[in-house]
């Protein structure tokens, strides 16, 4: 009897042992499930803020803030290098501390970290320490996991992620932090082409018309305010001609009095670009091409109609420059230009490649004839 019991206690235990490894199993099963649809999240998330119309700077701050709040971290910060200076991207830290968290890669901790591209997990082991590399702030945080950042195997900054509880890391899991690493080095990789974009808008020196990059970047975030918007690009098609057959200062000429005569037309809301050499963009946000066509059409009548040419003054002072330094040319004569345009138009919407838009008006443009003048929607 004894021993029958022993054998049906032993076979209880065995059986309630596999059921705990089945039941184990199964929820990490289940952990592991519901982290991967996290992640889903997270990059869906992560891809919503790269679409976004922001400036670079804002859809940094817009990923920082999702990581926050989908993986509850108590303090988040991204840093990255400018190329001059560490500089604090996005943070949920108060800014007084921002001065340290830029510092982190001049902490010896932090040096063997940056050097192996691995992370490194810091953390105190009672409320009365701090972590070493906490200068003025003693409560804050009290552990932390510091991820080098690297784009193309060239390091960038770095991502830092901290708690106010001691050993509050001890336990998570480094593989799905690694994976959010690599989703931020996504979209910074991403954000780093508009940030260069950003960088090389210009004003263009003759009509104070900022240059087509400008179209991609805070013009963007304009025109994507609106579901639907209409692209309109338009050239000047004979200003070779008006620089060939009288002078290239009344062809700059030409393109000043344009340019200031749409710029003065149109509404704040509206993007208007020069985009290269006699082409312009305008870009009529939230506005659909057949309600346009009434604006184009008077404006292109009102421009093909003006009579432009050098005031007296002008002229002279710059027949008085070519003779002093002795270039050769003819001398300048109060002559006048008729500017002769041609307008093509197509319809953008909201999330498309607005790039692809404009090079299909562009080409359009180049392939017309050189004497069409005329509004096309295509």
């Amino acid at each position: 009897m004894i021993i029958a019991a022993i054998i049906i206690l032993v076979s209880i235990i065995i059986g309630l042992i596999v059921y705990n490894i089945t039941i184990h199993k199964k929820i990490q099963k289940f952990r592991n499930m519901n982290q991967k649809i996290t992640n889903l999240y997270v990059v869906q998330d992560f891809m919503n803020a790269i679409g976004e119309t922001s400036t670079v700077e804002d859809k940094i701050k817009k990923i920082n803030d999702v990581l926050i709040e989908r993986y509850e971290i108590k303090y988040s910060t991204i840093v990255v290098f400018d190329g001059a200076e560490y500089k604090v991207k996005a943070s949920n830290v108060d800014p007084k501390h921002w001065k340290a968290l830029s510092s982190l890669q001049d902490v010896d901790m932090f040096k063997d970290s940056i050097q192996s591209a691995t992370p490194k997990y810091v953390t105190v082991n009672n409320e009365n320490e701090k972590l070493p590399y906490q200068q003025m702030e003693f409560g804050r945080a009290k552990s932390a996991i510091f991820f080098p950042l690297y784009i193309d195997n060239v390091y960038i900054g770095y991502w830092i992620i901290e708690s106010g509880t001691p050993h509050d890391f001890d336990n998570v899991d480094l593989t799905v932090l690694e994976v959010i690493k690599s989703n931020i080095v996504s979209v910074l990789k991403t954000v780093v082409h508009q940030k260069t974009l950003e960088s090389i808008v210009r004003k263009d020196l003759f009509t104070g018309l900022y240059s087509e990059e400008y179209l991609y970047g805070e013009g963007k975030k304009v025109i994507d305010q609106y579901t639907i918007s209409t692209i309109c690009m338009f050239k000047i098609t004979n200003i070779q001609q008006i620089n060939k057959d009288y002078s290239r200062e009344l062809g700059n000429k030409v393109i000043t009095q344009i340019s200031n005569f749409v710029k003065d037309d149109l509404s704040e809301e509206y993007v208007f670009v020069r985009y290269m050499g006699p082409k312009f963009v305008i870009a009529f946000s939230g506005v659909e091409a057949n309600a346009v066509a009434d604006f184009l059409n008077d404006i292109k009548e009102k421009l093909e109609t003006m009579q432009i040419s050098l005031t007296e003054e002008e002229i002279q002072t710059l027949n008085l420059e070519v003779n002093s330094k002795k270039k050769l040319g003819k001398e300048l004569t109060k002559d006048v230009a008729v500017p002769r345009l041609n307008f093509v138009i197509s319809s953008y919407y909201k999330g498309t490649g607005l790039e692809e838009v404009l090079k299909k008006l562009e080409e359009y443009l180049d392939n017309a004839d050189p004497t069409e003048s005329d509004i096309t929607n295509i």
